[in-house]
């Protein structure tokens, strides 16, 4: 049950007390209509938050979402780093964490809808559509998550880590770095692209491992970790959905 998104992997299951793969369906347990209608609740947190912070946004002063962008982004690392370790914690780390990364997302989302008019909501519709997609995909049997495609997704998971964490640490250093990961250059855009298609292949593997929590009969605090783990891949695939179009009108 191994998964690219560092909230969902094999250790999941485990039960806290014995370490042993939680078995048996009951009341108490995981099941697939409680996570589906908890990463509803979740993006709708989400959304309200992201549409609270958009609604500060002023060309004028772009400056102000700094803030915003600071609590919603370093605030949801946090929590979501909490929520990893302690997982029997979801139940009110997850939401917040919906909450807290919804500041964030909104204020993003505002300063390159301020620069390219209609790109956010191309973005929502095609991150709306890559899910739908993979879904049903997944659910057909047309992508299975197969060991080998399991290895292959988190491996290169891995390596865009890497190179994001290389980049930041070069630019606080005050290097460039790879200046081809912002770029709008035809390089730049197919990393983009290469970081679009990883970010919706996790989404098979969150797929796989919600279906094999349900299967274990995890606890039933686990809808709510693998609701988190799902809005946490979304998060990421719209917000490189978003800065790939920006490159790609960028060369209009």
């Amino acid at each position: 049950m191994r998964s690219g998104n560092p909230a969902l992997n094999e250790n999941a299951f485990l039960d806290v007390s014995t370490g042993q793969l939680v078995s048996g369906a009951s009341a108490d347990t995981m099941s697939l209509n409680g996570t589906v209608n908890k990463t509803g609740l979740m993006l709708l947190m989400l959304v309200a938050t992201a549409a609270y912070t958009w609604s500060l946004y002023s060309p004028e002063n772009p400056g102000a979402m700094l803030p915003w962008l600071l609590v919603g982004g370093i605030g949801g690392f946090i929590v979501a780093i909490v929520t990893v370790f302690k997982k029997t914690w979801s139940p009110v780390t997850a939401p917040l964490y919906a909450l807290l990364e919804g500041l964030f997302v909104g204020a993003v989302s505002a300063m390159f809808e301020s620069r390219f008019p209609g790109i956010v909501m191309q973005a929502v519709m095609l991150t709306m559509g890559v899910l739908a997609s993979l879904l049903l995909a997944y659910k057909s049997g047309l992508i299975k998550a197969t060991e080998n495609f399991k290895l292959g997704v988190v491996a290169a998971t891995g390596g865009i880590a890497v190179l994001y964490l290389v980049q930041i640490g070069a630019n606080m250093l005050g290097f460039q770095g790879m200046g081809f990961i912002h770029e709008s250059s035809w390089m730049g855009i197919a990393f983009s692209g290469f970081v679009v298609v990883i970010a919706a292949l996790n989404l098979v593997l969150d797929f796989d491992f919600i279906e094999s929590g349900v299967e274990a009969g995890a606890p039933k605090y686990m809808e709510w970790y693998g609701a988190f783990g799902l809005v946490v891949t979304l998060v990421w695939l719209y917000l490189e959905i978003l800065r790939l179009l920006s490159k790609l009108q960028s060369r209009n």
